[in-house]
């Protein structure tokens, strides 16, 4: 199974064409779907407001070999590590989803689109990483909605309830899940009426998946690179998101607190909230 590829087997019952033609489906869903989230919510207006905001407010020029190098930065520590995660377990479950889906995506398009019959020869490499990515997503994803999710793990929730905002990370382990599934049965009973159940979960997990962008996070990872850089960009020329840019230590920020009494209090005083996980329900 780590070494076939699942849509050459399955292309003796169906045809290349037809298996082509879904994935172009999907990825016009998610192209559609995106163009429709970025209008229906403003995103691109309010990112290019944000810009001119902060642009106007700038106390420096960036020139642009500090954007380039600012670019680079974002791809590397925030897109490439998730640095934005200060939970390290949160961090790790969100690399491997990511990554594994990733791997899985793509070795799922270089096999239907390049190697769609078991006539053409596919080499392994695809097939273990589409089986790896899969597995990776369903680690990551699996420990996140168990162990990791707010709901859960600070308020006490039932990793059963679902909400509409669990529409994104479902449909996604729901893909891998049954997509593992489906290739395993396939491969070791060569089809059958087991194959066809999970063949048919495996697509209609995957049609949500890719065909709810415009209701779900799957938008969210062309959207934070470009948040991630706009603040990158904030820092650099001064502007700072037209937020405050002193800090507590500052001597005239200390005179702005509202509490007399707190205006010499320790730097760290009010951190022993941070020694211990919110489990207190």
């Amino acid at each position: 199974m780590l070494v076939s590829n699942p849509f050459a087997e399955l292309s003796t019952t169906i045809s290349p064409g037809l298996m082509q033609a879904y994935l172009w489906l999907m990825i016009l869903f998610v192209a559609g779907g995106t163009l429709f989230d970025i209008i229906h919510k403003q995103s691109a207006v309010y990112f290019f407001r944000n810009m001119k905001a902060a642009k106007s407010n700038s106390s420096r020029q960036v020139n642009g070999g500090e954007m380039a190098s600012l670019a680079v930065k974002t791809l590397a520590v925030d897109v490439a590590t998730s640095a934005e995660f200060c939970n390290r377990h949160r961090r790790i479950a969100h690399l491997f989803t990511m990554y594994g889906f990733i791997a899985y995506v793509l070795s799922t398009a270089i096999m239907v689109l390049g190697y769609p019959t078991a006539a053409d020869g596919t080499p392994f490499i695809w097939s273990l990483l589409w089986t790896l990515g899969a597995l990776a997503v369903c680690f990551g994803g699996y420990w996140f909605w168990f162990f990791i999710r707010v709901d859960v793990a600070a308020e006490g929730q039932s990793p059963l309830r679902l909400m509409r905002a669990d529409l994104f990370i479902l449909s996604l382990l729901g893909s891998a899940t049954f997509g593992l599934v489906w290739a395993y049965v396939q491969h070791a009973g060569g089809g059958g009426f087991w194959s066809s159940v999970f063949l048919f979960l495996y697509l209609v997990s995957t049609t949500v998946l890719f065909g709810s962008v415009p209701w779900s996070k799957l938008s969210h990872m062309f959207f934070k690179p470009a948040a991630a850089f706009e603040k990158r960009v904030s820092e650099a020329n001064g502007s700072a998101q037209n937020l405050p840019t002193l800090t507590r230590d500052d001597p005239e920020q200390k005179q702005r607190h509202s509490m007399e009494l707190l205006r010499d209090a320790p730097m760290n005083m009010g951190l022993g909230i941070k020694r211990e996980a919110p489990r207190h329900y």
